[in-house]
């Protein structure tokens, strides 16, 4: 574990302010990561949808997601439990009985993996997944190893939680901006329509929306369409009636 790949992957993982930001291919690089870092042999993260399920959204290898998907569809399991209470949860010697989780164990043990390391994902009260670390050998991490998962899984949450808050927004911004644009249109029609059939503004804004209502149209793109002059101006001034 050298300080300059100790360095690169957090530069990595706090890299989520790029425009083209792909949350599964972030959590992707945080399993691979995991693995070239901190030296355990796979790497999964389980992070929860929006309905409160968790989802396998990442991991190193085809062994590590199969596993965490047994785990999911028994929905008991060390990695689960650990996203639960939000606390770190050790499990070494699988084929050593009694075991708390013996089907996952087996399965665990059969896909040649020794011990499980899950970690939280956690930003203050919010926990949003977890992090889990499989080993070959039996032994559980050094503790400065567990503190650098820790540190990863700590960064790789704050950066998804970043994310979502820009997404969330841009969203809002956007929208904002159709609303203002869209205020701008109905005002042009409001005086298209006013000059047209020599009525007030009022008026003018009372047959745009009756037109859109009666034809289950957005108030903007009626206000689009007599804009640019290609409204049938009967129908419209039929619905002034």
């Amino acid at each position: 574990m050298s300080v300059e790949n100790l360095a690169e992957t957090f530069v990595e993982l706090a890299d989520t302010l790029v425009a083209d930001f792909d949350p599964v291919e972030f959590m992707h690089l945080l399993a691979n990561r995991c693995v070239d870092t901190l030296g355990v042999d796979a790497a999964g993260i389980l992070l929860v949808d929006h309905f409160g399920e968790l989802q396998v959204v990442g991991a190193s290898s085809d062994r590590a997601r199969l596993l965490e998907l047994f785990e999911l569809q028994h929905r008991q399991g060390p990695c689960m439990e650990c996203y639960l209470t939000s606390r770190p949860v050790t499990v070494t010697g699988f084929t050593e009985p009694p075991q708390r989780w013996p089907e996952f164990s087996s399965v665990a043990a059969a896909a040649g993996f020794g011990a499980v390391h899950a970690l939280p994902m956690r930003l203050r009260e919010q926990t949003i997944g977890a992090l889990n670390l499989f080993t070959v050998g039996e032994d559980a991490l050094s503790e400065t190893r567990v503190r650098v998962a820790r540190a990863m899984a700590d960064v790789a949450t704050i950066g998804l939680l970043q994310a979502q808050v820009i997404s969330h927004r841009d969203l809002l911004a956007d929208q904002l901006q159709h609303a203002l644009h869209s205020r701008v249109l109905i005002e042009q029609a409001k005086g298209v329509l006013a000059e047209r059939l020599q009525v007030d503004m009022s008026a003018a804004f009372h047959t745009l929306r009756q037109y859109s209502r009666n034809n289950r149209l957005h108030l903007s793109k009626v206000a689009e369409d007599v804009i640019a002059g290609t409204i049938d101006m009967t129908a419209l001034t039929s619905a002034r009636s």
